[in-house]
């Protein structure tokens, strides 16, 4: 008797071979692989060795506080559906693709409104580049569009030299101008690229992180991005910024601040979430062309421009020509003056066919031919819209600049600090702002976000933090300094090591004040510290015929007055007197030539205020330069930290510098700091290098000589270091904190940084292990947290571990200092890696204590002090760049090494 249930399936053996699938030929019999086969460039991509380790539990150390923050819960219905990713190819009616940025929203919006029938009545979230998404499938995998644009202006009207507008063109020039005012065809294609389950947000919100919940996630932005970019914003990443000049802030230089806002769908613990925050960024002035180039080049009328400056500046930014008020892209400007610039106009004789041409200059053509009067732009270049072989060109004075053009040349000292001052907000003000905007952006009416079955909360979200205790700290003569409110002083008490200073001098470049009594406050103030100063060996004034000099000028004769001075050896020790406070442009070669040349400790002072107060901050960095300590943990002297004051344990901090925005070939600058003289947290070493521009990982912290013989590298400098410094100790224990890296590159840090520093560490002593922990310090971020119903910031040691964090990973924020201007912003720890073994409280307790060793004020700081310091040593070696030349700075180059192996300060 037959059954008609299945035979039931007997699991293969462990070892046997999967059966061949069906299109191998059946005489062919698979190869299992080992070792052995396996080819050895095959062996080298494997899958990372490590990977970030998940959460081991959350602290419970503090006293409990309610707060907000700025996640709003997102709800989702529809978690059974799919997303459809559909790749974007446009192409202009002969099949040439489309080049021209900002058009595909444009054609996909056409398409939708053309084709609604033929896509099943579909809703798009377009990228506005190559990506498409749909919620269910579209008709067919592959779907062709044919579109018309009205009025799309080509910017290839009136070529031939000649300007645009009704004056009276020649044939060709009249086929150009039909066929910028007509419709103009397209093509759009679809094709399928991949299927997104819904489940994969479900899965996220587990702990279960994939490629496809990350590309859900990034839909539900584009959502958002298009829903503004309806709006008419101008989108920069996941921020966007509405054309309205009360959102914009002067910052000279034709240059202005663009207060927006920032959106991102984020999976955490307590579900799905909306961050949004304020988001700021720089854009060019509009309005009339000549206006934003006076501010920029800082003059006070149109003949004074460097028009050859100003071509730079101006290229590829959009402008609107009056009358007409089209719209074109600057491609560059003309050789001649308006008045004297040349094309070929042709025109039809009057009541004939001939057609007869004549070459007339542009201000006669505008002034002449179209009547519009010119009032100064006949002696200056005009502005070309056209291509270089077929020029348009316009009088200046006809332009004005379209609104929302991004700005992202360099800012200066004076524009940045600016933008930093305007854009700070309050948290009761940040809180009524970013409520107002959850508002106004009416994600309710949005068809992509109801499609999906997605409602967004319009209440900031509640969680609980913790404060944890300041720690104890200790000056001079054993004395307790009780922080309060994350801020301490040193009224009537010394500091712990205070330093001698001897051999030293003061150099003045053309700064007014009091020299001499400023010298003799500093000694009177240092002796209060317990620092003595002698008297300095000189006082080196600029000769005054060299203030206007070029800076690097100014410096090298400040140099041959020392070496007159000293003849015999460099002092130990400068105090430099600047004129300017914040754009001092002789900083920066000052630096290098003390540190990087001579290695001469230095101080630069902007004396414009001078007080005791003052002073004596000045004399906190003069102290730490110089090797003393201002104060330390109670717990490093009692030596009661645990898992680090018991076992020899060597901390470092790692920061990565790059070039600002435009300056694309300015090497990436790699600072590693370590702590020295265990059991002490509070003093730490630099170590510097340069590397290939915009490169993040360090890729010198292990660096062979070509003999293979020897290290030269970062990490076996620090550890020598702390191994004379340590009593001939060598560190059972590593604690690393990272900064400046995003979540994409975590496995970077633990498989590519930390194996550097293993090898480092097996190059020096085979035997030798070290425990690690691992941990990346985020200030890049968008979340932020408020006392719930309190006008104040969050209090010095918040901790928050719960709700707003990853579901799985561990990892925390913290604020740990007081927020005296504008919202605090938290710093994001990530533990990718801890074989030490860390409670969560232990771990936050020495981050938190961390913070207050930052010897160069009386603060605690925002993020641990070793990266603090990494910052300040890669930033200071990026002034040394901009005055060196780039071929000796090269990643090739050997590298800058800081001077000397004295406190970081």
């Amino acid at each position: 008797m037959e059954s008609n249930e299945e035979p039931e399936a007997i699991a293969p053996p462990p070892d046997a071979l999967p059966p061949p699938p069906p299109e191998i030929p059946p005489n062919v019999v698979p190869v299992q692989l080992t070792t052995d086969t396996v080819p050895e460039e095959t062996k080298k991509i494997s899958k990372p060795k490590r990977s970030p380790i998940t959460r081991r539990g959350v602290g419970s150390r503090g006293q409990k506080i309610q707060l907000v923050t700025n996640h709003f819960k997102v709800s989702i219905s529809n978690t059974s559906g799919h997303f459809f990713h559909y790749s974007v190819s446009l192409y202009y009616e002969d099949g040439r693709p489309v080049d021209a940025k900002g058009i595909g929203r444009r054609l996909i919006d056409k398409v939708h409104e053309t084709y609604g029938s033929d896509l099943a009545g579909k809703d798009f979230a377009y990228d506005g580049e190559k990506s498409l998404f749909t919620i269910g499938a579209l008709p067919r995998n592959k779907m062709e569009f044919t579109v018309l644009l009205d009025s799309f202006s080509s910017n290839r009207n009136s070529g031939n030299g000649s300007p645009v507008g009704n004056g009276s063109p020649n044939e060709t020039d009249k086929k150009r101008i039909r066929w910028a005012l007509q419709s103009k065809t397209f093509k759009v294609e679809m094709s399928f690229a991949a299927k997104i389950p819904m489940q994969a947000i479900a899965a996220a919100l587990r702990g279960q992180e994939s490629e496809n919940s990350q590309e859900a996630l990034r839909v539900l932005d584009i959502i958002l991005r298009q829903h503004a970019a309806k709006q008419g914003c101008l989108l920069v990443r996941q921020s966007f910024f509405h054309n309205n000049p009360k959102n914009y802030v002067d910052l000279g230089g034709g240059v202005l601040g663009c207060r927006g806002f920032h959106s991102s769908f984020r999976a955490l613990q307590g579900g799905l979430s909306l961050n949004m925050d304020g988001s700021t960024t720089t854009i060019i002035q509009p309005g009339p062309l000549i206006d934003f180039l006076i501010a920029n080049q800082n003059v006070s009328n149109p003949f004074q421009i460097d028009w050859a400056k100003a071509k730079r500046t101006m290229k590829n930014l959009r402008i609107k020509v009056s009358p007409t008020n089209q719209e074109y892209r600057i491609t560059g400007i003309s050789e001649n003056s308006c008045k004297e610039q040349l094309f070929s106009l042709k025109s039809r004789a009057a009541g004939g066919n001939d057609v007869e041409s004549f070459d007339i200059t542009v201000y006669d053509y505008f002034v002449n031919h179209r009547s519009i009067d010119l009032r100064y732009s006949g002696d200056l270049p005009c502005i070309n819209v056209g291509k270089p072989k077929r020029p348009t060109y316009i009088p200046v004075e006809l332009c004005s600049l379209l609104s929302l053009q991004r700005y992202t040349k360099a800012l200066t000292v004076l524009q940045r600090s600016q933008l930093v001052e305007k854009s700070r907000q309050k948290p009761q003000e940040k809180i009524r702002i970013l409520a107002d905007v959850m508002k106004s952006n009416n994600y309710a009416a949005e068809p992509m976000l109801s499609s999906c079955g997605i409602t967004i909360s319009s209440q900031f979200t509640q969680v609980q933090g913790r404060v944890l205790p300041a720690p104890k700290l200790k000056a001079g003569n054993g004395e307790d300094v009780i922080p309060r409110n994350g801020r301490w002083n040193f009224n009537h008490k010394k500091f712990f090591e205070p330093c001698k200073i001897e051999n030293w001098a003061v150099v003045n470049f053309s700064a007014r004040c009091d020299v001499r009594g400023l010298v003799r406050d500093l000694i009177r103030l240092g002796e209060m510290k317990g620092i003595l100063i002698s008297d300095p060996m000189d006082v080196l004034e600029e000769n005054a015929q060299l203030r206007r000099a070029p800076p690097l000028v100014r410096v090298d004769k400040m140099f041959e007055q020392i070496q007159t001075a000293f003849p015999d050896a460099p002092p130990r020790f400068l105090v430099c007197l600047l004129p300017d406070r914040k754009n001092s442009d002789i900083y920066g070669p000052w630096k290098r030539k003390n540190l990087a040349e001579y290695g001469i400790f230095n101080q630069c002072l902007a004396p414009t205020r001078v007080n005791d107060q003052y002073i004596l901050n000045v004399l906190l960095k003069i102290n730490a330069k110089l090797g003393g300590l201002n104060s330390l943990l109670a717990m490093e002297q009692s030596r009661n930290i645990p898992f680090v004051s018991k076992v020899p344990t060597i901390i470092f901090g790692m920061d990565v510098s790059h070039g600002s925005p435009g300056q694309s070939d300015i090497p990436s600058i790699a600072a590693v700091v370590s702590s020295r003289n265990w059991p002490l947290l509070s003093r730490y070493r630099a170590s510097v290098r340069s590397q290939s521009p915009k490169v993040e990982m360090v890729d010198s912290l292990f660096k062979q000589t070509a003999d293979k013989k020897d290290d030269s590298g970062i990490v076996r400098e620090l550890l020598l270091d702390y191994y004379k410094s340590s009593g001939q100790t060598k560190p059972a224990q590593i604690i690393i904190f990272r900064d400046g890296v995003s979540e994409s590159q975590f496995n970077q840090v633990l498989n590519i940084e930390l194996d550097q520093i293993i090898e480092a560490c097996k190059f020096l002593d085979e035997s030798w292990s070290p425990k690690f922990t691992v941990i990346v310090a985020q200030k890049n971020h968008h979340t932020k947290f408020f006392q719930d119903g309190s006008p104040d910031n969050v209090p010095p040691g918040t901790v928050i571990d719960n709700a707003v964090c990853h579901p799985q990973s561990y990892d925390f924020y913290m604020c740990a200092h007081a927020g005296m201007i504008g919202t605090t912003r938290p710093t994001h720890y990530h533990v990718l890696l801890d074989e030490i073994g860390f409670s969560a409280d232990d771990l936050q307790e020495l981050i938190h204590s961390l913070s207050y060793v930052y010897q160069r004020c009386t603060t605690a700081i925002s993020l641990v002090a070793p990266v603090r310091y990494a910052h300040l040593a890669a930033t200071q070696i990026s002034h040394f760049l901009k005055f060196d030349d780039m071929s000796e700075t090269s990643s090739s180059h050997g590298g800058l090494t800081s001077a000397g192996t004295s406190t970081c300060a």
